[in-house]
């Protein structure tokens, strides 16, 4: 589980210019759920799934994963938990063109030192399941949407992480492709997957799939 307690973040902090994108937020994030963070643009969301996914530091306030605290941990610290606990999926999936489906999703691995050959097995076995072995050997660039999404998934889950993390998921993706990555969202969570979701797709947040919606408004949360 993680945990977060009174949590702020400033940008400009003691500047002219200075915003507060976080103002208070507490908040349980439950174990092998599916919970969204719902809000328009703004609202600050993505800002605290940065922190939440240790890619950014709270200005202030408290975050805790099971009994480690996370907010006052030292880089190198952070670097090794953001590598074995979370998994990533950005809104353009920032695939790395030029490079293979194969070479993408083994990308994150490469820092860890793993056998290559383990390494391969463990990359061909992931692209088996999203039907995608096919297309192991060809450019990111040739791929469609939804396949790039699923590479996406792929490259996020090749360390085996606890939670994963996707930010605006569906914000490219027709209506038939985001109810497909629903789809692949729910079988994550049975699986044990944790999953932390931002969006403010419906066909994300009104599915039957997510377990917790909250909502974001200027920095704050207003929970249904």
């Amino acid at each position: 589980m993680i945990e977060l307690t009174d949590i702020k973040k400033a940008f400009n902090q003691g500047k002219p210019n200075e915003f507060w994108a976080i103002r208070g937020v507490s908040l349980r994030i439950e174990q092998h759920k599916v919970t969204c963070l719902k809000g328009s643009s703004g609202s600050g969301k993505t800002t605290l799934l940065s922190m939440i996914g240790c890619l950014s530091r709270p200005t202030s306030g408290r975050i805790t994963l099971g009994e480690r605290r996370l907010s006052g941990l030292p880089e190198r610290f952070l670097t090794d938990i953001r590598r074995h606990t979370f998994g990533f999926i950005f809104q353009k999936f920032n695939l790395i063109q030029g490079m293979s489906v194969l070479e993408n999703v083994m990308l994150p691995a490469y820092p860890l030192g793993l056998n290559y050959t383990r390494l391969t097995k463990d990359a061909y076995r992931l692209l088996d399941h999203f039907n995608l072995t096919s297309k192991a050997e060809n450019p990111v660039e040739w791929l469609s949407g939804g396949e790039a999404q699923r590479v996406a998934i792929c490259r996020a889950l090749i360390n085996d992480p606890e939670m994963l993390i996707a930010d605006e998921p569906t914000a490219n993706l027709d209506t038939r492709l985001s109810e497909e990555f629903m789809g692949l969202i729910d079988e994550l969570r049975r699986s044990g997957k944790t999953v932390l979701i931002t969006s403010h797709d419906p066909v994300v947040f009104d599915s039957p799939v997510v377990d917790r919606v909250i909502e974001m408004c200027d920095g704050l949360l207003v929970e249904r």
